[in-house]
């Protein structure tokens, strides 16, 4: 009896971990204010059109001269995909209008609202 009971508590505890670790993955967007928006002008830095979270980062010249770099999260690019986003998009060096949701902490960033492309296309994710 106590062999089967031993056998159970290992069955349970493997199958407790393997559903543990995706969850370990997700987090959630707590730390973006999703009261309040900001909107910024600046270049694309890098566009990273990766999983489970795309990102954009751009550089904001600063009132003082000098720049200031934001990073940007968005949704995970399926989702994208299917509100028109593709990983081409956005280049490095474009010109972009972006509407975050502000970090609460105050560091560059946030998450996507929209971002208004050099051609003027606006793409969301919501």
């Amino acid at each position: 009896m106590q062999t089967v009971s031993r056998s159970v508590l290992v069955i349970l505890g493997w199958g407790l971990l393997a559903t543990a670790i995706p969850a370990s993955a997700h987090h959630s967007f707590a730390m973006y204010d999703l009261t309040k928006t900001q909107s910024i002008e600046g270049t694309v830095k890098e566009y990273q059109w990766t999983n489970p979270h795309a990102w954009i980062y751009v550089t904001v010249p600063a009132a003082d001269g000098k720049v200031v770099d934001y990073s940007i999260e968005l949704t995970s690019p399926n989702l994208l995909m299917r509100r028109g986003w593709r990983p081409s998009s956005l280049k490095t060096g474009d010109k972009v209008t972006v509407v975050l949701n502000p970090l609460r902490d105050g560091t560059p960033g946030g998450r996507i609202v929209s971002v208004t492309t050099p051609d003027g296309k606006v793409l969301t994710e919501r």
